[in-house]
Formats: structure tokens, C-alpha cells, sequence
């Protein structure tokens, strides 16, 4: 046998090998969800079957919207968007200082790497929900708790994705900086800044996005906006008036998405 022919043929058995690895690996994460779906009765079709009569109903109670308070709902949604703002941009202002502390590449000792990185973890952890209940309990109702909240949880996701970006960058203009003698912070103000700008703002866009609609939530709990609005109509069973209220949701969400496809244009 030739050594053409060899070589080819421990190519295809490679191949195969990665091929039957992969599969197996496949079919172990199928058999979790699998696993994970029955666990939540997910597969348990009766049941879901069951509920069906119960949602058209709730569905016929919702019908027509009752948009008789509409008027009262354009303060809470500007409480809503303005919390989710202040959030973000809370949580781009410490997220910056705190990613190149957590970013290998850029802390100044492997220690600060390892509190930063907790103290990221520990943030993201919490759900903005809990934070939002524990902040209204110290500070009261109001949109301030629901700013709090978003925030702090908001550093912790925001932190990690600049860090995340801060490790990826070109260490070329880096090493040339270093070279010419800048400090180090010259170094990260000139050569690694520069890079890491685009897909900072990007991250910050899209978490903005997710904490105008986390801020809806937020209300639930206490901390004002148009969800304080929905959990009242809800509580006094106004299905028409939650469904008005919805769709209201629903407008304001497409219009945060539709601005945010455009700030993210303008930032490319």
C-alpha cells in the first residue's frame, strides 16, 4: 500500500472518530434536555392539554383592550425609560474601570484579577428581581430601587463582556506603544481604548434593550413604571386593561429596538 494511500486513510479514520465524538456528545446534551423537559412536565402533553381551555378563556376575558386610562400610563413608561437609562449608564460607568481590573491582560496584579472577577460574578448572580425587592425595602417604592437594581446586576454582565473584549484585543499596537515609552496608561487610553470602543457600545446598546424590558418587571416588585401599572390591573382581575397595557409594552419595546439598530449603525 502506498504511503498516499495510508495517509488517507488515517485521515478518513480521524474524521471518523471526530465524527462518532461529536455525535455522542450530541446525543449526551439531547438526553439532558430530554431529561430536563420531563423533569418540568414539559412532556406531559395531557397537562398541557388541560390548560388549553383555561388560556382561551383568559384570552376571550382580555378582548376587546381597554385603553379608557391611557392617558395615565405615559408617566409610568417614562418613569420606565428613564430607569432603564439611568440603569445602563450606571452600569457602563463602573463596568468600564472594573473590566480592565478583571481582564487578564490589563490588571495590574493576578489578585485584583480574582476579587474583580468575583465581585463581577457576585453581581450577575443576584437577579435584578431580588435586588429590586431588597432595594425597595431600603429605599422605598419608587423608581430609584428599580435604577439600583438594573444597575448593579447590569455591571456584572456589562463588566464581564468588556473584559471579555479587553483580552481579545491586538496586541500589536499594544507592544508598539510599549515601545515608544508610553505609561501604562498611555497604553490603555492610545492603543488598547481605541479597539475595544465599537463593541463597548454595542454591549451597552443591547443591555439597554434588555433592561428597558427588565424595567417592566421591575415595577412588579414595587419599583415603579408601567409594570406597577400592569401588576395593579392585574391584581383587580382588569384582563381587558392588562392586555391594553401590553400592547403598549409591546409598541415601546419595537420603538427601543428600532432606535438602538440605529445607534448601533452609528457606532459601527
Amino acid at each position: 500500500m502506498s504511503l498516499q494511500a495510508t495517509a488517507e486513510q488515517n485521515l478518513l479514520k480521524r474524521y471518523s472518530q471526530r465524527w462518532q465524538k461529536q455525535t455522542l456528545q450530541v446525543m449526551a446534551v439531547l438526553a439532558i434536555i430530554l431529561l430536563a423537559s420531563w423533569y418540568v412536565d414539559l412532556l406531559n402533553f395531557e397537562k398541557l392539554a388541560q390548560g388549553i381551555p383555561a388560556i382561551g378563556t383568559l384570552g376571550a376575558e382580555s378582548f376587546p383592550p381597554d385603553f379608557t386610562n391611557v392617558r395615565n400610563w405615559f408617566s409610568p413608561l417614562m418613569d420606565t425609560l428613564a430607569m432603564s437609562i439611568a440603569g445602563t449608564a450606571m452600569a457602563v460607568i463602573f463596568s468600564i474601570p472594573m473590566a480592565f481590573l478583571a481582564a487578564r491582560n490589563t490588571s495590574p496584579h493576578p489578585l485584583v484579577f480574582q476579587v474583580s472577577r468575583v465581585i463581577l460574578n457576585s453581581l450577575r448572580s443576584v437577579p435584578e428581581l431580588i435586588m429590586g425587592i431588597i432595594f425597595v425595602a431600603a429605599v422605598g417604592f419608587g423608581a430609584l430601587p428599580g435604577v439600583l437594581a438594573l444597575g448593579l446586576h447590569s455591571i456584572g454582565m456589562v463588566g464581564k463582556f468588556f473584559a471579555e473584549a479587553i483580552e481579545h484585543v491586538d496586541e500589536a499596537p499594544v507592544e508598539a506603544a510599549r515601545a515608544a515609552g508610553a505609561s501604562k496608561m498611555q497604553i490603555l487610553y492610545h492603543a488598547v481604548l481605541p479597539q475595544v470602543m465599537p463593541q463597548f457600545a454595542d454591549v451597552s446598546i443591547y443591555r439597554w434593550e434588555y433592561n428597558f424590558r427588565a424595567s417592566t418587571v421591575m415595577g412588579m416588585v414595587g419599583a415603579g413604571g408601567i409594570g406597577f401599572e400592569l401588576m395593579g390591573s392585574l391584581r383587580i382581575m382588569q384582563y381587558q386593561e392588562v392586555f391594553a397595557i401590553l400592547l403598549v409594552i409591546l409598541v415601546m419595546v419595537t420603538l427601543v429596538d428600532a432606535l438602538s439598530g440605529v445607534l448601533r449603525k452609528k457606532f459601527k
